[in-house]
C-alpha cells in the first residue's frame, strides 16, 4: 500500500514538474545568413540582458527558457554590418526570426605595422594595406610568395631560371629593401629572404599588412622600400581543426593543417604545419632543363599563448622548416651528378628555425619585451660550385608605450645580432692555394628608437620618428621619419611621410646572381652602406552610392639614392662587378586601388602603378632590371547563393628591362604579360568547402629561351648538343631572364575544412 502511494506521489511530482517547464519553455529560435548562405559562429545576443549565443555550422540559434516579454536581438560578426530586431515572447511560444547581415564595406580593421602598436587603420598616419585569408583564397598557392602577386605594386620575382628561388619587390625596388616580419618580429633574415617566404603554411595567417615605403624608424636600417608583416591567428579565435589541401594538373600538392588546443586553464596552442611536393620533370619549352623546380617541403609551427591578469600580453611561437629543392637538365641524378660537371643543376637543402616571443612586464605601464631567434642553415651546389652557409640571427627590443595628452609616446631599445659563416670569399681570406683563415661574420648593432603620435586636431595628426642604430663598421646610423595626417571628412583622408634609409649590403646572402651561373664575382673596391632619401603621398576616400560602396586609394612615391649597389652584368659578359654608385639612383611612380562592393553580390577590386626605376651615372640613364613601367591586377567576385562562389583573379606586367649577356640573341625588354586565373567555390553546411579552377588562363609562356646557353653549360665543346644557329656565342646564363613563369594553363582542385 505504501510502496503504490509512493509511486503515486512520484509520478504527480513528474508531470508537475514537466507541465511547469513546458508551460514556461518560451524560447526564440532563428537563423543568420548572407546572400542566401549560412553564417557559422555568428554572435547574437539578448540586448540589455547577460544571454549571448553563437550560431551552429547551419548559422542557427536558439535562446530557451524565457520568460514573457518584449525583447532586443542583435547578430553580429565581423566584416558584417550588425543587424537589430525586436520581438515578443508570449506564454508557451516559441518565436521564429532570421538576420541576413550585409558585409560591411568600411569595416575599420585594427593595424600595428605602421606604428608598432594598435590602432584602427582609419586613424593611422601611416597608411597600411590590410589582406585577408579570404583575399589570398581567391587564388589558391603553395606559398605566401605566390599569393602576394595579387597585391598591386607588389611583384614576386624569380631571380633564377634553374632553381626557381625569388624575392619580393615593392614598387620596383628589389628583394633586400623588402622587410619580411612575422607578427612584428623580423623574422626572415638576409640569408633566407631567397627561402625564407616559402613554407608560411597559410592556415595560420590572420591577415597580412603591407606598408609600401620606409620604415626604418620602427623597423630597422634594412625596411627602405616597405615591409610585409604576416600576423599569425590568436589561438583562443583559431578554429579546432581547418584543412586546406588541393592538387593541380602537374601534380602539384599542397596540404594546410592547423589546429588550435588547450594546455590546462592558462595557455593555449596553435599548431599549423604545411607539406609541399612537386616532383615532375616537366620540360615544356624543350630547352633540356627542368621549367619547375622540384621540392620536397615540410613546415611547421607552434603558437603559444598564455592567459594572464589584466590581459597581459605573453606568447611563444616556434617554427621549423625544410626543403629540398632542384633543378637543372631533366637526366640529373642527385647521388652522381651532385656538384659534378656532367650534367648541370642546382640543389639546395634547407634547414630553418624560428622562434618568436612577446611578454607584456607586469606593471602599471604598459611596457612590453619582444624577442626572436632564427637558425638557417643551407647546402646548396650549382652547378659544380658549393655554397654551404649557416647564419644566427638573434633580436631582442623593449618598448614603453605611453599616452600623454594628445600625444601616443612610443620609446624603446633593441639589439641585433648577427652570425653569419659560408666556404666563400665573404667569411674566408683566400691566397693561390686556396682558403687561409676562415673568419665568420659576427654583426651586433643596438639601437634606440622614439615615436610620437601628437594629435593636433580631430583633422590632424603629426607622427615625428627618430631611430639611432650603431654599426661597428659604419658607426652611427640616423633613420628619422616625419608623417602628417589631415581627415577633412569621415570618408576621406590625406597622408604625407618623409624618412631616410640605411642599409648594410651582403652580396652573397641578398643577390643570387654571386652564387650561381658561369660569371666571376668581381669587388671593384669595398662597398660603402646604401643610403636614401624617401618621401610618400597617399590619398584615401569612400564615395557612396545608390548600388554600392566606392573606395579609392591614391599613392605616390619617390626614393633617391645617393649610394645603391647594383650587379654589373653589362661592362664584362664573363663577370658580375659590384660598386658604389657613381651618381645616384631614383624609384618613383604612382599607384591607385579601387574596390566596389556593390548591393548585388558582387565585389570588384582593380589596381595599376606606373614606375619608373632607374639609375644614373656619368650622366648617362640606366633602367633597373625587372622594374616594368605599368603593372596591376584585377579581382572580381560574385555569390550565386546557395554556396556557390566564383573569383576571377589576375596581375599584369608591361614590359621590363631584363639581363643579358654578349652578344645575346634575346630582346632586351619584355612583352605585355597577363596571367589570369578563374575558380569556382561550393560551400556546405557542415564546414566544408570545394574549390577548382584554372591557372594561368590564357596560357601566358616566355616567347624566349630563359637560360643562356642551355645546350653547354659547361661551355667545354662536344659537352653539350648542337646549337641553334645564330647563337653560338653566348656564354651559360640560368639567372634573371625571367618575366612571367614556364608553367601554362593547368587545372586544381582542393578542399577545405573548418571545425570551430
Amino acid at each position: 500500500m505504501c510502496k503504490s502511494i509512493f509511486k503515486l506521489v512520484s509520478i504527480n511530482i513528474f508531470f508537475t514538474l514537466f507541465f511547469a517547464s513546458v508551460a514556461n519553455a518560451q524560447n526564440i529560435k532563428g537563423k543568420v545568413i548572407s546572400n542566401g548562405e549560412s553564417l557559422s559562429y555568428a554572435t547574437v545576443t539578448l540586448v540589455g540582458t547577460s544571454h549571448g549565443v553563437m550560431t551552429d555550422d547551419k548559422g542557427e540559434f536558439i535562446f530557451d527558457q524565457l520568460k514573457e516579454g518584449n525583447y532586443t536581438v542583435k547578430a553580429e560578426l565581423v566584416g558584417f554590418k550588425p543587424m537589430t530586431k525586436k520581438v515578443n515572447v508570449k506564454n508557451q511560444q516559441s518565436v521564429q526570426m532570421s538576420f541576413d547581415l550585409q558585409e560591411d564595406a568600411t569595416l575599420d580593421e585594427i593595424v600595428i605595422s605602421g606604428t608598432l602598436k594598435p590602432v584602427l587603420k582609419s586613424e593611422a598616419v601611416v597608411p597600411v594595406e590590410i589582406y585577408t585569408p579570404a583575399f589570398f583564397e581567391k587564388n589558391p598557392t603553395a606559398s605566401l610568395f605566390d599569393a602576394v602577386q595579387m597585391i598591386n605594386g607588389v611583384q614576386p620575382q624569380l631571380n633564377c631560371n634553374v632553381c626557381n628561388t625569388g624575392d619580393i619587390h615593392i614598387n620596383g625596388m628589389e628583394g633586400p629593401y623588402t622587410m619580411i616580419l612575422i607578427d612584428g618580429m623580423p623574422i626572415v633574415s638576409s640569408l633566407s629572404t631567397v627561402y625564407g617566404l616559402f613554407g608560411i603554411p597559410t592556415s595560420l595567417i590572420e591577415r597580412v599588412e603591407v606598408v609600401k615605403g620606409p620604415a626604418s624608424s620602427l623597423y630597422g636600417t634594412e625596411a627602405m622600400g616597405g615591409i610585409i608583416n604576416v600576423i599569425t591567428k590568436d589561438p583562443e579565435h583559431a578554429a579546432k581543426l581547418s584543412v586546406d589541401a588541393f592538387s593541380t594538373t602537374w601534380l602539384e600538392n599542397n596540404i594546410d593543417l592547423g589546429a588550435s588546443y588547450k594546455l590546462g586553464k592558462h595557455v593555449k596552442g596553435l599548431f599549423g604545419g604545411n607539406y609541399f611536393k612537386y616532383g615532375q620533370r616537366k620540360d615544356k619549352n624543350g630547352d633540356g632543363f627542368t621549367d619547375v623546380t622540384l621540392q620536397d617541403r615540410i613546415s611547421m609551427f607552434n603558437k603559444f599563448s598564455l592567459k594572464r591578469k589584466e590581459d597581459r600580453v605573453a606568447s611563444l611561437a616556434l617554427r621549423y622548416v625544410y626543403e629540398d629543392r632542384w633543378g637543372g637538365q631533366t637526366d640529373w641524378k642527385r647521388k652522381e651528378h651532385r656538384g659534378g660537371e656532367e650534367v648541370y643543376a642546382e640543389s639546395i637543402f634547407t634547414n630553418r628555425f624560428e622562434a618568436i616571443g612577446m611578454y607584456q612586464l607586469p606593471t602599471t605601464e604598459n611596457i612590453y619585451t619582444q624577442f626572436s631567434y632564427i637558425y638557417h642553415k643551407q647546402n646548396s651546389f650549382y652547378g659544380p660550385e658549393s655554397y654551404n652557409a649557416k647564419q644566427q640571427v638573434a633580436f631582442a627590443q623593449a618598448y614603453w608605450d605611453k599616452n600623454i595628452g594628445n600625444h601616443s609616446m612610443l620609446l624603446g631599445a633593441s639589439f641585433k645580432y648577427t652570425y653569419y659563416d659560408d666556404n666563400t670569399r665573404a667569411t674566408g681570406i683566400y691566397d693561390e692555394n686556396g682558403l687561409v683563415k676562415n673568419q665568420p661574420q659576427e654583426t651586433p648593432i643596438p639601437g634606440i628608437f622614439i615615436q610620437d603620435e601628437w594629435k593636433l586636431s580631430d583633422q590632424h595628426k603629426l607622427l615625428l620618428g627618430y631611430r639611432f642604430d650603431y654599426d661597428q663598421k659604419h658607426k652611427g646610423i640616423h633613420s628619422p621619419r616625419i608623417g602628417y595626417k589631415y581627415t577633412p571628412t569621415a570618408n576621406q583622408a590625406l597622408r604625407a611621410s618623409f624618412g631616410t634609409g640605411f642599409r648594410v649590403v651582403n652580396v652573397f646572402t641578398e643577390d643570387h646572381r654571386a652564387l650561381t651561373g658561369a660569371r666571376e664575382v668581381v669587388f671593384a673596391e669595398k662597398l660603402d652602406p646604401e643610403k636614401s632619401y624617401n618621401a610618400n603621398l597617399n590619398y584615401t576616400i569612400k564615395v557612396p552610392s545608390d548600388f554600392g560602396v566606392f573606395n579609392f586609394d591614391v599613392n605616390g612615391f619617390y626614393t633617391y639614392f645617393t649610394n645603391k649597389i647594383d650587379a654589373d652584368t653589362d661592362t664584362d659578359q664573363t663577370k658580375i662587378i659590384y660598386a658604389n654608385l657613381d651618381g645616384h639612383a631614383i624609384s618613383r611612380g604612382l599607384s591607385l586601388n579601387v574596390d566596389v562592393t556593390f548591393d548585388i553580390p558582387l565585389k570588384l577590386m582593380a589596381g595599376a602603378t606606373y614606375m619608373d626605376v632607374f639609375r644614373k651615372e656619368d650622366g648617362e640613364r640606366e633602367q633597373i632590371y625587372h622594374s616594368p613601367k605599368w603593372s596591376g591586377n584585377f579581382i572580381a567576385s560574385y555569390n550565386f547563393g546557395n554556396g556557390f562562389t566564383a573569383d576571377l583573379t589576375s596581375d599584369w606586367k608591361g614590359p621590363m628591362r631584363l639581363p643579358r649577356v654578349e652578344n645575346d640573341y634575346r630582346p632586351e625588354y619584355s612583352p605585355w604579360t597577363v596571367i589570369a586565373n578563374v575558380q569556382v567555390t561550393k560551400k556546405f553546411n557542415n564546414g566544408i568547402q570545394i574549390y577548382g579552377g584554372v591557372k594561368n588562363l590564357f596560357n601566358t609562356l616566355p616567347k624566349e629561351d630563359t637560360i643562356a646557353r642551355w645546350w653547354d653549360p659547361f661551355g667545354e665543346p662536344g659537352n653539350g648538343v648542337a646549337p641553334p644557329a645564330g647563337r653560338n656565342d653566348v656564354i651559360f646564363e640560368p639567372n634573371d631572364y625571367s618575366y612571367t613563369p614556364l608553367q601554362g594553363i593547368r587545372g586544381f582542385l582542393g578542399v577545405r575544412y573548418n571545425i570551430f
